[in-house]
């Protein structure tokens, strides 16, 4: 017996469950923009897309710091 608004034959949504690791394993790769296309479509089915998008983000900040501190390496006496 189901209880009153609950549907017992209801499919919970789909939840992406991915790894960090594997979301800054997949975000790493598109950035040399090398890629399977097998590994791109399980990245796509696995990951979150809100997550990719949190990594890249962090990937580029930690790419521009890089390089400005390189910059200064090299120029500042």
């Amino acid at each position: 017996m189901s209880t009153p608004g609950h549907d017992a034959d209801a499919v919970a949504p789909h939840r992406r469950k991915g790894s960090l690791w594997r979301t800054v394993r997949a975000v790493g790769w598109s950035f040399f923009g090398v890629r399977k296309g097998s590994d791109y479509q399980e990245d796509i089915a696995k990951l979150n897309p809100l997550h990719i998008i949190l990594v890249g983000i962090a990937g580029c900040m930690l790419f521009v710091a890089g390089l400005i501190a390189l910059v200064n390496w090299v120029v500042v006496p």
